[in-house]
């Protein structure tokens, strides 16, 4: 099969695509022929070195989201039959025309929804079902903030959030952006280089602040953070691109009753992402289906220009998610 590799750590030019053997399905596993994988922002990190796939997965083909076509089915596999159109999270290797993946992270694709549009979904939307609903507990009625709005984690958190009953502010870096959120589905979206996002959500919420956070920049944005949170708020942190090290109010914390978690993903074990797959199906698919929720693809590249798309990624121009077609 042909895949792309990372032939060493570095940047964008460092991915070829090589012929590879094609992989073969464990007994809890299906083998797919993907039909195109999302890019995302770990691929990134793992290019440069900085994020090694777990075990058992290649360490030099990137891809954690993927839609194709069953052709292969493990000896213990009982839901998917050869021919089944799914889409999957995988711990890696999606960036190929064949990849393995668990029986229990894999998901149907709606009728309305393309391939390409189908391997937008799993990477985002597993990340913002766990963090958002599982660790963040946010309930109709409430209020939501998030970071980085118009990316891919962005387009999920607005969509899903909103299609549940709640509020939704997001922060993005430039009018357009703004503009682009405020259309999926946002209350109000704030132009982080032009406006002090801590003093807009304090007068949008008359004070009380929001109920929780999904941030993904960290450093001297969680002193902010939690000033923004109200009584009982949560923040839920599952990156931190301005830093690891930072300040916290311990008062402050103690004052509103605070939550201060997060988490990653990719290092869960299969039962725990099987979990939120059986979430995803039953509470979002439906609005999947219905066209509530709807896949937002910004760029779709052939696989052989996958450098140019890790570059878009790098530029942060995007909105919404970057796609490898394997067709």
């Amino acid at each position: 099969m042909k895949a792309v590799v990372i032939t060493q750590p570095g940047g964008p030019e460092v991915l070829q695509v090589q012929d590879r053997p094609q992989p073969k399905p464990g007994a809890n596993e299906v083998l797919i022929r993907v039909a195109a994988a999302g890019v995302n922002r770990p691929d990134v990190f793992q290019r440069k070195g900085n994020y090694p796939a777990p075990a058992g997965v290649p360490t030099d083909i990137p891809g954690m989201d993927i839609a194709g076509t069953v052709v292969e089915a493990g000896a213990n596999v009982t839901r998917w039959q050869v021919g089944d159109k799914v889409c999957a999270l995988v711990g890696g290797g999606g960036y190929a025309e064949y990849c393995v993946a668990p029986e229990g992270q894999c998901l149907p694709v709606p009728d309305n929804v393309s391939m390409i549009e189908a391997a937008s979904l799993p990477e985002t939307f597993f990340t913002v079902w766990t963090n958002v609903f599982d660790r963040g507990q946010l309930q109709p009625g409430e209020s939501l903030l998030v970071h980085g709005g118009s990316s891919g984690i962005g387009v999920a958190a607005i969509q899903i959030a909103k299609a549940m009953g709640s509020k939704v502010y997001v922060t993005a870096g430039s009018d357009e952006k703004c503009a682009f959120c405020e259309n999926l589905g946002a209350d109000t979206a704030i132009n982080y280089n032009k406006h002090n996002f801590k003093e807009l959500i304090m007068n949008l919420t008359d004070g009380k602040g929001v109920n929780v956070i999904l941030d993904m920049i960290g450093g001297d944005y969680t002193p902010d953070n939690l000033h923004c949170l109200a009584e009982e708020g949560r923040l839920v942190q599952i990156n931190a691109v301005k830093g690891n090290t930072v300040q916290v109010d311990i008062a402050l914390v103690m004052r509103k009753r605070l939550t201060i978690t997060g988490s990653t993903l990719r290092s869960r074990d299969t039962f725990f992402k099987a979990a939120i797959a059986q979430n995803l199906e039953k509470h979002v698919w439906p609005l999947l289906a219905s066209g509530m929720i709807q896949p937002v693809i910004y760029e779709t590249f052939a696989a052989e220009q996958v450098a140019k798309a890790h570059e878009l990624m790098e530029s942060s121009r995007h909105m919404g998610k970057i796609m490898l077609s394997f067709e």
